[in-house]
């Protein structure tokens, strides 16, 4: 097996792989039509943060609770019942459009539920690799594979999902996401792992959260890692909320452009990943995501900025390769120094800084762009991306030195 490719030779890895590759294709189709739908709908930036603010909200408020049943439950069980959970919402955002029925409300009432399913979701699937792989050596190498595999759909669904809209209709998009959760439900029914109970720690559950937080407050690597993906998922990730209007009214193009947009920031993920998967080991790994965190707001502001799509398509490479950089590498860092009896809570705190946060940050600049402009916003966030970036960096180097 190549370097790059070597957690793979692990059965459970490569068979989870496999599911998750072709679920994720589905769910970053569901992803960009319903964007597109919800601006379709009403046409405005405010619903379009509204809708981003009702995906991730839960999250922020339910995902710590969810790292105690992770780190209490068998994990694969957990991941079985939410992807049930998943294809049941895509199978009625598939109806309700189908039909004709539709809403912004129905919109942002399933964008909810989803939301809540992936409070658990989410961690669970960061806190079950470590089981997927016989070697935990190559724990960081499967770390970089998850993000590679993540960044390659994330390049094909949206440019598929532009297609598909523009040709068929959004309800087309919600009916193979549901599909696609057959594969990871195949993949993870295929899995070989002991039949246990996790037990955890037998105090309350808010106890064990208290806890889990105490061990992360306490660790300053994770505390400084969990700190930098909580000001980018402010700051710098709710860009593609605004994505539709950039495909549209600035740049006059359609769905497929819109997609195209997407697929150009997952191309520069793509790149980030593969030189994650490339990497032999973690030496120097922090001080790479040092020096791509004040890039993350460079490029955004460049993007916000550009007179033409010559110059926004290199931009988004660039924003995708940081953003990529900054969150998987802090992903393997913490996944790496966490201690197991505590993975499930540490990795669902993760969760919230990188999703839980987001609907924040999705609200506020869907507000900030209906009252100052899309390009006024972005801008900020660039800049604001990048002081944060650079206050990690030196963070970075006294704890290095």
């Amino acid at each position: 097996m190549p370097p790059a490719l070597r957690a793979l030779a692990s059965r459970n890895y490569r068979i989870y792989f496999a599911g998750q590759l072709v679920s994720l294709a589905g769910t970053w189709m569901q992803q960009i039509a319903m964007v597109w739908l919800a601006y379709r709908l009403t046409g405005s930036a405010l619903v379009l943060g509204v809708v981003g603010f009702a995906s991730q909200i839960p999250i922020l408020v339910l995902s710590p609770f969810g790292g105690v049943l992770i780190d209490r439950f068998d994990r694969r069980r957990l991941l079985m019942l939410t992807q049930a959970l998943s294809m049941v919402q895509a199978l009625l955002l598939a109806w309700l459009v189908w039909r004709g029925v539709a809403t912004p409300t129905h919109l942002i009432v399933l964008a909810f539920g989803l939301g809540c399913i992936n409070a658990l979701d989410v961690p669970a699937r960061q806190a079950i690799v470590v089981q997927l792989v016989d070697d935990k050596g190559d724990l960081p190498n499967a770390i970089a594979l998850n993000s590679f595999m993540m960044h390659a759909t994330r390049f094909v669904g949206p440019a598929l999902a532009g297609w598909v809209v523009a040709t068929a209709g959004e309800a087309l998009c919600f009916l193979f996401n549901a599909a696609s959760y057959l594969a990871v439900l195949l993949a993870l029914a295929a899995i070989r792992l002991p039949a246990t109970t996790r037990r955890g720690p037998a105090t309350p559950p808010l106890q064990a959260l208290r806890e889990g937080v105490r061990y992360t407050a306490g660790h300053r690597h994770i505390r400084a890692s969990l700190l930098l993906i909580a000001s980018l998922s402010l700051l710098a990730t709710p860009y593609t909320v605004l994505m539709p209007l950039f495909a549209k009214e600035i740049f006059g193009g359609d769905a497929r452009l819109y997609g195209l947009l997407m697929g150009t920031a997952g191309c520069g993920a793509l790149g980030g990943a593969v030189l994650l998967a490339l990497r032999s080991d973690t030496v120097g790994l922090g001080a790479l995501v040092g020096r791509m965190a004040p890039l993350v707001g460079v490029a955004l502001a460049v993007f916000a900025l550009s007179p033409s799509l010559w110059l926004s398509v290199p931009a988004l490479l660039v924003l995708g390769f940081a953003i990529l950089l900054c969150v998987a590498g802090s992903n393997t860092l913490i996944q790496t120094a966490v201690d197991n009896d505590y993975r499930g809570r540490v990795m669902a705190l993760f969760t919230m800084a990188f999703l839980g946060l987001a609907p924040l940050g999705s609200f506020a600049v869907g507000s900030l762009a209906h009252a100052f402009g899309v390009r006024s916003t972005l801008v900020a966030c660039g800049l604001a991306s990048c002081m944060a970036g650079l206050a990690y960096r030196r963070g970075q180097r006294a704890r290095a030195g």
